[in-house]
């Protein structure tokens, strides 16, 4: 199981203000014997068990909650699965200027990619057939 980059960090970002507001789970989600892609696993699982496709974020946050408040507790296997997300992701100038210049890198690639297609297709040579006269 590899979950979202984007997944993990909305997890992560949202224990990590509730930590900033309340100190007791501070020192929880500091457990040496807890960690993120554990959490993550854990919430896959519940979610497989439960049967249902769909969840609030709240509802996907307390999992994320009850597990590190949790000492003992079942996480499961990995699950392979896709995850949906509903937040949008905000991109610093850097990042959004970085974005931009792959993007156009992988154009100008695909364009030279079709462009040597084309041509390796027009350099076939011809073969002209004359006729004999005797």
């Amino acid at each position: 199981m590899k979950p979202s980059d984007n997944f993990k960090k909305i997890i992560t970002n949202h224990l990590e203000s509730l930590a900033t507001a309340d100190e007791l789970f501070a020192e929880t989600l500091k457990k040496p014997n807890k960690n993120i892609d554990e959490c993550i696993t854990y919430i896959f699982n519940q979610v497989k068990n439960s049967g249902c496709n769909g969840f609030t974020e709240d509802e996907i946050f307390g999992m994320a909650v009850h597990y590190y408040d949790e000492d003992q507790i079942e996480v499961g296997s990995n699950i392979d699965c896709k995850v949906v997300v509903n937040h949008s992701i905000e991109l610093s100038k850097e990042e959004q200027e970085e974005a931009k210049r792959k993007a156009f890198e992988q154009l100008v690639s695909e364009e030279k990619s079709n462009l040597q297609k084309k041509s390796a297709k027009k350099a076939k040579p011809v073969q002209v057939l004359q006729a004999s006269l005797f």
